[in-house]
């Protein structure tokens, strides 16, 4: 019985590694490999990692003094709160890692946002804080324009001051004009544009009373309903945002306009049914 032919050679082509040789460089592939990834596991990444941050009635005081002061019209006593949300980030010149980034993503407590978004102008931490004044200044201007206009009150006899400057930025901005409109006209029944609840929200606002995304809403959800709000209102182009985690016991209300905000509320306070998002 004749033996089985043989494979022929392959003439000129590369020798294949010997069994020691083929170990060598699997060695070292997986050594150059594990190199890289403890470099990226050390380097800085461009990203700042979000918490839900504080809240604040600003139908109250805010460390000892009333967040809104009016002089030249009478003010009513209100029962509830509109609480403004924040988030808290990483300063702009903490070191985010990839660990941090790959828990940040799997939890709900948190988020990871990339660091322009966070902090799209200035690079030092007094920088971005002058910015964030800045704007809070203009935020706060623009909600007490939009609050007197709506309530067809002349900003020469009706003095409104705005002092929770250390706050920073224009999230703020919907919520202050509610305030206003809510310690001068209230439900426009003698009631509180509230109900008497704990309602929060965020939004941006302009004089003409439009109100604008802000980002970062399903943090702020969270601050919200940690300190005991019900309603929250949010700018209606965030909806999906807010919807993805929301916090139980905690209602949405998109809003789009200051004008549809007091309605909204005036409605909900009567047991009015109201959009959700």
């Amino acid at each position: 019985m004749s033996a089985a032919p043989t494979a022929p050679q392959a003439k000129g082509g590369p020798t294949p590694p010997s069994g020691g040789r083929r170990t060598l460089l699997l060695t070292v592939c997986s050594l150059l490999v594990g190199a890289l990834l403890a470099v990226a596991a050390l380097a800085p990444l461009p990203f700042s990692v979000t918490h839900p941050g504080l809240t604040a009635d600003v139908l109250g005081e805010h460390d000892g003094r009333p967040v809104i002061t009016i002089t030249g019209a009478p003010v009513r006593a209100p029962e509830g709160e509109l609480r403004m949300t924040t988030i808290t980030a990483t300063s702009p010149d903490a070191t985010v890692r990839l660990a941090d980034v790959v828990s940040g993503y799997f939890a709900s407590d948190r988020a990871v946002m990339p660091r322009d978004s966070v902090y799209p102008v200035g690079e030092s931490t007094e920088e971005i804080r002058e910015h964030n004044a800045e704007q809070m200044t203009e935020s706060q201007d623009a909600a007490v324009t939009a609050a007197l206009g709506f309530l067809g009150l002349d900003s020469s006899d009706v003095s409104v001051e705005l002092h929770l400057a250390d706050i920073g930025g224009p999230s703020a901005g919907l919520l202050f004009s509610l305030g206003i409109v809510d310690l001068l006209e209230g439900d426009g029944e003698g009631g509180d544009l509230t109900g008497g609840e704990i309602v929060a929200g965020t939004g941006t606002i302009d004089a003409a009373g439009r109100v604008g995304a802000v980002g970062g809403v399903p943090l702020k959800t969270q601050a919200a309903r940690r300190d005991g709000a019900t309603v929250f209102l949010v700018p209606r182009e965030e909806c999906g945002d807010a919807t993805a985690d929301t916090p139980d016991g905690l209602r949405l209300l998109p809003v789009t306009t200051l004008d549809g905000a007091v309605g909204d509320l005036r409605a909900l306070a009567a047991g009015e049914s109201v959009p959700s998002c």
